[in-house]
C-alpha cells in the first residue's frame, strides 16, 4: 500500500500559490489554493489507482471558497470524482480496547443553513441516503443485515402531527419505499433517544436529517476518536473529526488521536475493498 502526501505536490503548490509563502495557522487565498490543489491531486491519484485511499486533514472552508473551490471536502470530492451521490458518515469504530459498540451517524444533509433543512429533507433524500448507507455497511464494513435507524426531524417525532407533519409526509413515503429492502430499518425515532439507543449497540448506524443534530450527538460521545468517511466515492476517503484549530496551530498541543483513527480506518476499508475486488 503506497503512502504519499503533500511533499510530492510542492512544485504545484508553488505555481498555484504564485510563490506566496504559506504560513501555518493563517487562512487566506494562498492556503485555500494549496488545500484545493492537494485535494485535486489526491483524487487524481485515487481515480488512477495510484493510491488505495485518501486521508484528508481539516480544511478552512472560507479559504477554499475564496480560492474558487467548493467550500467543503465532501462536496468537492463528489464533484471531482463525478460520484452521483455521496454520504457523510461519522464513525467511531470502538477501537482502543473494551467492548464499546461502534458509533456511526450519517448526515443526510451536510453544510447548509438550518433554515434550508426542512425543504432539503425529502423522502427521496432519506431513501437514497439510507440505501447508500446500507450498501456501504454491507460492502465495506461486512455487516450482512445492517440495522439502521432514521432520526426524526421534529421534537418527539412530531407526536402524531402535534409538532409538525414531516414524519408523516416525508418519512412515511421514505419508509414505504424501503419496506422490502434487505436490512433492518427503524424510525422515525426522536433525536433525544435514537443516539443513545444506537450508541448502546441497538443499531449499526443512524441517519440524521441535518448536520448539527447528528454532529452534536456524535462528537459529544466520540470526539477525538471519530472519523469522517465519505461513502459513495469510487475510492476510500477518511478524515479526522475536528476542524483546523488555528488557535493552537504551531503550539505543539494538538491531539493526533482522530487522525490516527482516520488513517487506520482508511487502511482497513481499503484492504477490505482489495479482498472483495
Amino acid at each position: 500500500m503506497r503512502v504519499t502526501g503533500p511533499v510530492e505536490c510542492a512544485a504545484d503548490f508553488r505555481e498555484m500559490c504564485r510563490y506566496e509563502a504559506l504560513e501555518g495557522g493563517v487562512a487566506g487565498l494562498a492556503p485555500g489554493r494549496a488545500a484545493g490543489l492537494a485535494i485535486q491531486r489526491a483524487v487524481r491519484w485515487a481515480l488512477a489507482g495510484d493510491v488505495d485511499a485518501v486521508v484528508t486533514a481539516p480544511v478552512h472552508k472560507p479559504a477554499l471558497e475564496e480560492a474558487g473551490y467548493h467550500p467543503g471536502h465532501t462536496e468537492m470530492l463528489m464533484a471531482l470524482s463525478a460520484a452521483p451521490r455521496v454520504g457523510m458518515l461519522m464513525c467511531d469504530e470502538g477501537s482502543g480496547g473494551g467492548d464499546r459498540p461502534a458509533k456511526r451517524v450519517l448526515l443526510a444533509t451536510t453544510h447548509i443553513p438550518l433554515a434550508s433543512v426542512p425543504d432539503a429533507v425529502t423522502a427521496e433524500l432519506l431513501s437514497s441516503q439510507t440505501r447508500l448507507l446500507a450498501a456501504a455497511l454491507r460492502s465495506d464494513w461486512g455487516i450482512p443485515v445492517p440495522r439502521i435507524a432514521l432520526c426524526a426531524l421534529n421534537p418527539h417525532a412530531s407526536d402524531e402531527g402535534l409538532f409538525g407533519s414531516e414524519e408523516r409526509d416525508v418519512y412515511g413515503p421514505a419508509l414505504a419505499s424501503l419496506a422490502d429492502a434487505p436490512w433492518s430499518l427503524t424510525g422515525p425515532v426522536p433525536a433525544d433517544t435514537v443516539f443513545g439507543r444506537a450508541f448502546a449497540g441497538e443499531f449499526d448506524a443512524v441517519v440524521a436529517p441535518y448536520h448539527d443534530v447528528g454532529m452534536a450527538a456524535f462528537k459529544t460521545a466520540a470526539f477525538g476518536r471519530g472519523v469522517n468517511v465519505t461513502i459513495g466515492l469510487p475510492f476510500v476517503r477518511t478524515s479526522p473529526d475536528h476542524g483546523t484549530a488555528f488557535d493552537i496551530a504551531g503550539r505543539g498541543v494538538a491531539d493526533p488521536s482522530s487522525m490516527v483513527e482516520a488513517i487506520g480506518l482508511a487502511i482497513r476499508l481499503a484492504r477490505g475493498r482489495r479482498r472483495v475486488g
